[in-house]
């Protein structure tokens, strides 16, 4: 991979967020997501501030000088908008990184592009949440797939011991979303709604 593919990556897998966003039911927003504990719309407010904090993380804003201002519901009563305001401002700021800036986290400082790999990672993962939690369809961007579970594949272990990711789970199924939701502790057979 070259140094920004991360980083090029990342409008195409929003951009299919927002095409599940787009997708979920009224009713579906306190639907269980295969995310264990959240609700739909959980999953998308966790994703939501995540893109809240991106632009201010990409400027080299340490995680005290952005504070608790994305904390609680960040989406209110339009959570398809409060997603598409924020993402919109996520991919510009990853747009204009420097791929190789330091970029403040919770457990140190890291690159732009491992940042936007993590990135890539959680809009993979939970738009297959969104999708499971929600009834609608989801492929998966096959790039930003393979990118996710090359990603994931030697860090699972350390991520499942810090709780960032449940245990892995083995399945048999060939398809690399599977593979990823899986290597992440996921069932990829969890029932969609309905």
């Amino acid at each position: 991979m070259d140094e920004r593919t991360e980083i090029v990556l990342l409008p195409e897998a929003a951009r299919e967020v927002g095409a599940v966003v787009d997708r979920i039911a009224p009713d579906a927003w306190e639907a269980p997501s295969p995310c264990a504990g959240w609700s739909v719309r959980d999953v998308l407010n966790h994703l939501t501030s995540e893109h809240l904090w991106a632009p201010h993380l990409l400027r080299g804003e340490t995680l005290d000088q952005v504070g608790d201002r994305y904390d609680g519901d960040v989406l209110g009563q339009d959570p398809a908008g409060a997603w598409r305001r924020a993402v919109a401002g996520s991919m510009l700021a990853f747009g204009t990184a420097d791929p190789a800036a330091p970029v403040h986290v919770s457990f140190g400082q890291i690159g732009t592009r491992e940042y936007a790999s993590q990135m890539l990672v959680d809009l993979t993962v939970h738009a297959w949440d969104l999708a499971r939690g929600a009834g609608v369809p989801y492929a998966g961007v096959p790039d930003a797939v393979e990118a996710a579970f090359a990603y994931e594949k030697p860090r699972v272990s350390s991520h499942a011991a810090a709780g960032i990711f449940a245990p892995p789970l083995p399945t048999p199924s060939e398809s690399r979303l599977d593979q990823l939701v899986a290597l992440l502790g996921r069932d990829p057979g969890w029932p969609a709604r309905g």
